[in-house]
């Protein structure tokens, strides 16, 4: 097996369980449901806002980048799976300070299966130019 290949399955429901509890969790930590910022990363981090929260999705994304081009150079690859679940994790706490969950996004993922990215971007394109001819 490749560097790069996992080993474990595909996405199982356990996983989607997985998303689900973190997502409460996370939940839980907003200052509306008695949050303590002293006592919890996840509290402090939306007690900052929006602005706390997003410079660490930048921040994470850009390591996974980083981790994905020293995995190309001999880097340890398993370091790219480190740096995507702390990508998932800020996500979560923005889709969570946004009234989303992770099952809004599989949803959203189920409903582009089968569509190809070149026509979904197509698509985006004629409905963005439709837009801005009415106004």
């Amino acid at each position: 097996m490749a560097a790069h290949e996992s080993a474990s399955p595909a996405a199982s429901p356990a996983s989607h369980d997985a998303l689900a509890r973190l997502a409460a969790v996370i939940e839980s930590r907003k200052p509306a449901h008695g949050g303590e910022p002293d006592k919890s990363y996840v509290a402090r981090l939306l007690h900052k806002g929006p602005d706390a929260f997003l410079k660490k999705i930048g921040e994470e994304a850009t390591e996974v980048v980083m981790a994905a081009k020293d995995a190309d150079h001999g880097g340890d690859a398993g370091k790219i799976v480190y740096e995507v679940a702390d990508l998932w994790f800020h996500t979560m706490v923005a889709l969570a300070h946004y009234g989303f969950t992770p099952a809004d996004v599989v949803a959203e993922l189920e409903r582009r299966e089968g569509t190809s990215g070149i026509e979904e971007k197509a698509l985006r394109k004629a409905e963005h130019r439709a837009i801005e001819e009415r106004t």
